[in-house]
């Protein structure tokens, strides 16, 4: 072995090593493996940054605007919260959420289907009286196996893709992954039905509101387009609002005199909740629900957040009820409710004497923090950790958009990266997410992690190191091109689960291609196999992002994923080497 091989073959090993035992970020490692690379001249700049021009690459950066607008809309949540629907026990709630989690999952990037769904599947479980971790861990599940029906539907299968572009030039159609996803997916969720309650652990939601938390009353009014008018509070969504309880139900200023639960809601009512702010920043979500201040805003709902401020000495108007100070004119937020000594205060806001320490709960523009943090008016300005209310109007644009992408892929009128494109600049210019807020979604360091990662299966190839790797696997598995199949997936399923999905699916497509090549048999075989086993990560948190999602939430421990995702993993894994050679022969 010379010693560029012997370079390239110790970066492999310290990268692999280093992603596996500390905490150094992936795309430093990667980059920091391509610089020693392109530095030692085994690579040439060329060769070295072609990943960063890779269509794949570029496809996924396009896909996460694509996400941004999706998530900035609303369209994927609410249309997942209607075919959740209300199932009557655990089995009941998996058998409901594989179409709408694994079907999505497919549709667009499984990260951001379980990043969206986490608070909705927690609020779910609270309204069937269900523990969220028997359901979190099945999402992340549900997700991965989705994402394995489309192309689109994990950024491994795009990047495999990409590296098949450059190296073959050869491609696979949007759906042909769901040849083997598919029966995959039918199988595994089959076991989820069955098993994943009596192997899951039924703890308490580890984000319950402390008993100590500051108390706020707030009023939030039914629009004429909320969905829920003409249902009993109880009967909807908001009956089981997190951190929060249902007060009262005020009609044309008269307090009804029911229970709230029992009220047929009507457009212009005004609900009136005790709780944390976390319960504000929840109905900040609904469609059809606007939180009521002291004043009129002129300010878009989406492009606000909410704030807490508690008051100081110096504040203006102590001692004087709150609509003498005209807060609005004076600082452009809306105050919401009042807290005083931890508790909500019964009275009408307008008519609260201001006091030495109350805490406000506030909305406000992006530029309130900046502006007042600083200011003698306050003690104390701090943001919650809020996302501002869907742009819902937008919804059916941004559904649009993504079915609209999906025929011009499906039916091969435009390459996927045109397709994606065309997509992520109508998301733009419909003003389904601004050009801000798109930025913040694109994951750059995912991106250059696989960008970088494609410097590092080249010089794999051009030093020989995949080619003595392909001898070494040659010697245990002979001229048998099944034996090699399953020992490509076995190794590419276990680094998986020690590294990132797509470092190990870049890792193993130039074995996987050049051991075909040795055994003179097709290389598509062998491609699919990594993609499926790059993706079927189910042994352990950190093996996969969604894994990593819900561990907290669900307050999983290791043993957790062992103990669903060990048999999870032969499923899948069977599964998919039974179907592959059948529908990509040798």
């Amino acid at each position: 072995m010379e010693w560029q091989a012997g370079l390239t073959l110790g970066m492999v090993i310290l990268v692999l090593l280093a992603m596996a035992v500390t905490n150094i970020a992936a795309d430093v490692l990667m980059m920091f493996a391509l610089c020693v690379l392109l530095v030692s001249g085994i690579l040439s700049p060329v060769e070295a940054f072609a990943g960063f021009a890779n269509p794949g690459v570029m496809t996924i950066a396009l896909l996460y605007v694509v996400a941004a607008g999706l998530r900035e809309t609303g369209a994927v949540y609410w249309l997942g919260h209607w075919l959740l629907g209300r199932p009557a026990t655990q089995r009941g709630a998996i058998g409901n959420m594989i179409v709408p989690i694994a079907g999505l999952s497919g549709l667009m990037n499984n990260t951001t289907i379980v990043s969206i769904f986490i608070p909705v599947i927690q609020q779910w479980a609270v309204r069937l009286r269900i523990s969220p971790s028997q359901l979190l861990m099945p999402l992340s599940f549900l997700a991965i196996m989705g994402g394995s029906l489309t192309l689109i539907g994990t950024s491994t299968n795009l990047v495999v893709v990409g590296l098949l572009q450059a190296d073959k030039h050869f491609s696979l159609g949007m759906f042909d992954i769901a040849w083997v996803g598919l029966p995959t997916l039918v199988i595994g969720s089959l076991f989820l039905w069955l098993f994943s309650g009596k192997l899951l652990p039924k703890r308490k939601n580890p984000i319950a509101m402390p008993a100590d938390a500051r108390l706020y009353q707030v009023r939030v009014e039914i629009l004429p387009s909320a969905p829920c008018i003409g249902k009993p509070l109880a009967s909807t969504d908001l009956k089981h609002l997190q951190h929060g309880k249902w007060q009262g139900i005020q009609r044309n200023r008269e307090w009804i005199s029911e229970d709230p639960e029992q009220v047929i809601l009507q457009a212009g009512d005004v609900l009136w909740l005790k709780g944390h702010p976390l319960a504000s920043q929840r109905l900040r979500q609904y469609p059809g629900l606007k939180l009521l201040g002291e004043a009129p805003t002129s300010l878009s709902a989406p492009h606000t957040s909410l704030i807490e401020v508690i008051l100081s000495s110096d504040f203006p108007g102590l001692g004087e009820p709150l609509k003498m100070l005209k807060f609005w004119e004076r600082y452009q937020a809306r105050v919401l409710a009042i807290s005083r000594g931890g508790n909500h205060l019964t009275q009408e806001l307008d008519e609260v004497k201001l006091t030495l320490g109350d805490a406000m709960l506030l909305e406000a523009g992006p530029s309130f923090v900046e502006q007042y943090r600083f200011r003698k008016d306050f003690l104390l300005v701090s943001t919650l950790a809020d996302e501002p209310p869907p742009n819902f109007r937008k919804a059916p644009w941004a559904m649009s958009i993504l079915f609209l992408m999906l025929l011009l892929t499906a039916f091969a009128f435009v390459p996927m990266l045109e397709a994606a494109l065309l997509a992520a600049g109508a998301m733009l210019a419909s003003g389904c997410v601004n050009i801000v807020k798109a930025r913040r979604y694109v994951d750059l360091m995912t991106l250059i992690t696989i960008a970088a990662s494609f410097a590092l299966a080249s010089a794999m190839s051009k030093t020989g190191v995949s080619h003595w790797l392909v001898e070494s696997l040659l010697g245990m598995v002979g001229t048998a091109p099944l034996l090699a199949l399953i020992l490509i997936y076995m190794i590419t399923a276990l680094l998986t689960e020690l590294v990132t999905n797509n470092a190990a699916a870049v890792l193993m497509f130039s074995v996987s291609t050049e051991l075909a090549g040795q055994l003179g048999v097709s290389f598509l075989p062998f491609v699919v196999a990594v993609m499926m086993a790059a993706s079927a990560s189910f042994l352990t948190p950190i093996g996969y992002q969604t894994n990593l999602m819900v561990a907290g939430p669900g307050g999983y421990r290791l043993v957790d994923f062992l103990r669903l995702g060990i048999p999870l993993n032969l499923i899948c894994a069977t599964v998919s080497l039974a179907v592959i050679p059948l529908v990509w022969p040798f």
